[in-house]
């Protein structure tokens, strides 16, 4: 296996990454799921060539430069979750409450 082979692997989940902070930012939570599903199964096949490759100095540095990128797309990501999840929870609880006002008083 080449180094080649690794760097366009972490170049192909910079990508995936980078589709999946755009649909976070979108709201397209589906598309997010379907997208993640992807960089899961990227990854697994990475982990064994990862170990088995060797990279030189240039390769170890476009690495690194990937591994920001996919970890700053990961961090937004994340944030914009947390946002929705927060917003969903919000809903949540006024529906609880409505459900709650409904059977106490008969709708």
């Amino acid at each position: 296996m080449s180094s080649a082979r690794v760097i366009v692997n972490y170049e192909s989940l910079s990508i995936l990454t980078g589709q999946m902070r755009e649909a976070a930012v979108h709201g397209e939570w589906d598309r997010v799921i379907g997208i993640e599903k992807q960089c899961s199964e990227l990854i697994a096949d990475m982990k064994l060539l990862d170990a088995e490759v060797t990279l030189d100095g240039a390769a170890r540095q476009r690495k690194t430069e990937l591994i920001g990128k996919i970890l700053a797309d990961d961090a937004e990501i994340r944030n914009l979750t947390q946002a929705w999840m927060g917003q969903l929870q919000t809903s949540m609880q006024s529906l609880r409450q409505e459900q709650r006002l409904l059977h106490a008083y008969g709708a």
